[in-house]
């Protein structure tokens, strides 16, 4: 098979043809035009792939904004199928996300405007498309949004893009015997490619230099470390900078996260040093992750093909660092502290909105590690709104993960904090803002806290999921609505609109429409009954619901209304 054949452009024990990194192009605001297009690429002899990309072949330029700058991105799609794109990351309002239900049809534009809030930081934009996502981020199309503000401004930092400031999108893909990607069996992704090359490299001076690494691949997690084992820093994870630089021999990156290391190569000029994947053994690499020599956390559990793999028992380069003499303006010290974090505490939460997601496979038994995959025991329904969140509100989300293998977790609109992960405070590179957070197989759990502020929508809702992107595809997804301020009326004594409260099985509510749906949520925001109103005064029997406080949400004219009901 070609997958099989191909699998030696990966593995470092045999000496290939090295190919020039490609740096993606740039494109600032305030004004960015984006085309969304076929292409095709000679990446082996014989037949030419096809690719999708953004304003070019494969991939998309790297778009560069400014902290509290507002941009206009007009999105044209040249494709003959629809798609969204999502801006992953940025604390963007709902009509401007690009999640599956802002769908751009063919041959049509989409023109969000949108007012930059995010912290300086690497983020990422890439489809949407309701069970299409992982094909078309397979096929090529995404890129890179560096977000610049005044205080990563006035650190001393590489910051010469291309230079010794280097993105490096990685990703692994498989190919058919017609030299196509496949979309199909995603287990036997051997070739792996960073910028859309394979076997790369590229030139790096000798002095202090940034790379900016996502995971772009649709399901590996990568455990990175540098060839010659040296110490390199993190210093910004996924919404930001870090409080201080963190120092590393291994990191482990999963799909849709982004970290910024800095790597000293002072002194190593006409050296070369690679950027490895370590995924040769469990020591190194401990089982329950897509990427180790064991996915899952029992060994009977196994994902088809995935043993065939190579690159998931062995160390593998990523990229070849080839050190050149410095700039003329290097930059040779490591920052030893670079940002002021205040992350909410938990004693700002609001109790009654804290919310536990709990992962779960559909089947069970050795083949629960091959999906699909729920979360709280739904599958991704594009009409179910998952949770109702009030607008400013500050909550504490609970992952709970009762699956053999660990998933990455990623929430639009907001950047999080991690409170804890299996009980334990996160590791320092991982205390910074984060919209990913790889949650531990095998009954593991993550808390983080965030706030959901500076944008609300009464219909229009944001996406929660795992990030990789067949668990996607395949339901692993939810979605929310961020209340707004004026449209929603949270009333705690129903003056007869609804009545008794508290209550035992039975309340009465009036002043409703006939034919008006009716919605009970527990205090998670999870809907746990809906009935449709045949008068303008109803008795509604909630026996079945356990005694504590519920809300009822319904229209009081025209007006999203939520009463907060308490069962006895």
């Amino acid at each position: 098979m070609k997958h099989l054949l191909l699998a030696f452009f990966v593995l470092p024990l045999i000496s290939l043809a090295q190919n020039p990194l490609a740096i993606p192009p740039t494109i600032f605001g305030p004004t960015i035009d984006l085309n969304l297009q076929y292409g095709s690429i000679n990446f082996y002899p014989g037949q030419a792939t096809e690719t999708m990309g953004v304003n070019g072949n494969i991939l998309g330029p790297t778009l560069v904004l400014n902290k509290n700058e507002t941009v206009t991105i007009h999105v044209t799609n040249n494709l003959n199928d629809s798609t969204t794109i999502h801006w992953h990351g940025m604390h963007v309002s709902p009509e401007n996300d690009g999640g599956p239900h802002i769908v751009i049809p063919p041959g049509e534009t989409w023109s969000p405007e949108i007012p930059v809030l995010d912290w300086a930081a690497t983020y990422w934009y890439h489809p949407h498309l309701h069970m299409h996502t992982n094909d078309h981020v397979l096929k090529g199309m995404a890129g890179l949004v560096i977000v610049k503000d005044d205080i990563e401004g006035a650190l001393t930092l590489p910051r010469t893009y291309g230079i010794d400031d280097i993105p490096l999108v990685i990703q692994t893909k498989e190919f058919d015997t017609n030299n196509q990607i496949s979309l199909i069996d995603n287990a036997l992704d051997t070739a792996l490619m960073v910028n859309g090359t394979l076997d790369p490299v590229v030139a790096v001076p000798a002095q202090v230099v940034r790379f900016r690494v996502l995971n772009g691949s649709s399901m590996r997690t990568y455990n990175l470390g540098l060839s010659n084992g040296q110490t390199f820093y993190q210093i910004g994870s996924d919404g930001g900078l870090l409080e201080a630089p963190v120092s590393l021999t291994r990191l482990k990156l999963s799909p849709g996260e982004r970290a910024e290391l800095l790597v000293d190569f002072s002194g190593m000029t006409s050296q070369h040093i690679q950027l490895m994947g370590y995924a040769a053994n469990l020591t190194e690499f401990p089982a329950g992750t897509y990427g180790s020599p064991q996915p899952g956390m029992g060994a009977g559990q196994s994902i088809p093909n995935y043993t065939l793999n190579p690159l998931n028992n062995t160390n593998f380069q990523i990229i070849d660092f080839e050190v050149i003499t410095q700039t003329a303006s290097p930059v040779t010290t490591i920052p030893a502290t670079l940002v002021n974090h205040t992350p909410w505490q938990e004693a700002d939460a609001d109790p009654l909105q804290a919310k536990t997601l709990t992962f779960s496979p559909l089947n069970m038994g050795p083949t629960a590690i091959q999906g699909p995959f729920l979360i709280n025991m739904m599958a991704f329904d594009m009409m179910m709104i998952n949770y109702y969140i009030p607008f400013e509100s500050t909550e504490i989300w609970t992952l709970s993960n009762q699956t053999p293998i660990s998933h990455p977790f990623h929430i639009h609109d907001v950047q999080f904090y991690v409170l804890d992960i299996n009980g334990v405070a996160p590791p320092l590179n991982q205390r910074g803002r984060k919209d990913v957070i790889l949650v531990p197989g095998g009954m593991g759990t993550v808390r983080f806290i965030t706030k959901f502020e500076d944008f609300q929508n009464d219909t229009l809702p944001y996406m929660y999921h795992c990030h990789m992107l067949v668990h996607e595809d395949e339901g692993m997804m939810g979605q929310f609505i961020v209340n707004s301020s004026l449209g929603v009326n949270e009333i705690t004594v129903s003056k007869g609109i609804v009545h008794p409260n508290p209550m035992n099985e039975i309340f009465v509510i009036k002043g409703c429409e006939s034919g008006q749906a009716i919605q009970v949520f527990d205090m998670q925001g999870n809907k746990v009954y809906e009935t449709i109103l045949t008068t303008d005064e109803e008795q509604v029997n909630i026996g079945h619901l356990n005694p504590g406080a519920y809300f009822v949400s319904t229209f009081q004219n025209d007006v999203n209304t939520r009463f907060k009901l308490v069962k006895n």
